[in-house]
């Protein structure tokens, strides 16, 4: 075995290429229904999402280059950042309201959601000090306490913005690098007990989480409003058969699916593309966290190895809590489905999320 400075792992980059590529296609497709619904032009909104890959594809390009091991010097600061932007959002004219919830700033001629660079702010500093704290992981007093510290602050900070879904992420995938780090199973069974109270308060508090967990158990309490997402999603699904539609021919997207480029867009794929491309997409997720788990595992020191599996967790639990949702498995999430729904934000922090794994891929031992 050597351990020698490598070119980018060729097969993730592949699999970046192939989920940012068939990710525009099915964008694309998708579009086309806010021709008929808002009167929206297709190629105003194609080219936002152009200009969002482009520079998401420079930053990965970037984050390629630069030393990973770099971020743990700075990795506090990062998070501290990430932090004071998302304070922003509690700023009446700069916060932008949607469905509720003022979850983006808005610059006049950008939007962006803060959230997304809190995610990896926070996978980039708990690596960081999960690797400093070293075998102190295994007490309780080190390790859980300032983690439950930690998603305190965080769960305020995002229950603000009406955010739930986001520090579920968070917190999961907290649970999976203390793991990794070595924390002990009855530690973590006492964080998922925690968890789960707090997120049963939440959903006794707030009505939009209680409503969703209703229209879980029960679509058709309210059709045309709460459980209308989930049925006309399901259509779609279901509409789409064995092999699909063919691409563009959805139906569902015109007038039916509610963000049909956002939370919707694995129903419009579906429909499109059938069992047989739901289950190509599917695959090529999973081929993207296995492929992280190996790199992780080959990379020598404790914080490249957490920070690639902090990311591969983060994106692979983002990307299937969408598909879940629009499955019926789990109640409705405002998750995106990463490298295919819209939004410039995530779609840039998510190249730079995987561009750092791409660095890290050049230090793995060699086996």
């Amino acid at each position: 075995m050597t351990n020698k400075e490598l070119k980018i792992d060729k097969v993730f980059l592949a699999i970046i290429a192939i989920l940012t590529i068939v990710g525009f296609i099915i964008f694309s497709s998708a579009s086309l229904g806010l021709l008929a619904r808002d009167g929206v032009s297709f190629g105003s909104v194609a080219i936002k999402q152009m200009i969002g890959l482009i520079i998401g594809c420079g930053v990965f390009y970037l984050m390629s280059r630069y030393n990973y091991k770099n971020l743990r010097k700075y990795s506090f600061y990062i998070f501290i950042a990430a932090i004071f932007i998302n304070l922003l959002l509690f700023i009446p004219f700069i916060s932008l309201n949607h469905g509720g919830a003022s979850r983006w700033i808005d610059l006049g001629i950008v939007t962006f959601q803060p959230s997304e660079f809190l995610k990896i702010a926070f996978i980039i500093y708990f690596a960081a000090w999960l690797s400093g704290i070293k075998d102190k992981v295994l007490n309780f007093k080190n390790s859980i306490i300032p983690f439950l510290v930690i998603l305190g602050l965080l769960g305020i900070l995002l229950m603000a913005q009406s955010d739930t879904d986001t520090f579920l992420v968070i917190a999961g995938t907290g649970v999976f690098m203390l793991f990794a780090a070595g924390a002990r199973i009855r530690d973590l069974a006492i964080v998922g007990l925690i968890m789960m109270v707090v997120l049963g308060t939440v959903i006794t508090v707030r009505p939009y989480a209680r409503q969703r967990i209703l229209t879980f158990f029960d679509s058709t309490i309210n059709s045309q409003g709460s459980g209308y997402q989930i049925q006309q999603s399901l259509i779609a699904i279901g509409s789409g058969g064995f092999t699909g539609r063919g691409f563009g021919q959805s139906i569902q997207k015109f007038n039916y699916l509610p963000e049909p480029i956002g939370d919707s867009i694995f129903a419009v794929q579906a429909e499109e593309f059938g069992f047989i491309g739901s289950f190509a997409l599917i695959i090529i997720f999973l081929l993207f966290i296995i492929k992280s788990i190996k790199i992780s595992i080959r990379t020598e020191d404790n914080f490249g190895r957490l920070l690639v599996l902090g990311i591969g967790i983060l994106i692979i639990v983002e990307s299937f809590m969408n598909i879940s949702s629009m499955l019926g498995i789990i109640p409705l999430s405002g998750m995106p489905l990463l490298f295919i729904s819209h939004g410039g934000t995530a779609i840039i922090i998510t190249l730079a999320a995987v561009g750092i794994i791409a660095n890290v891929s050049k230090y793995q031992k060699q086996i």
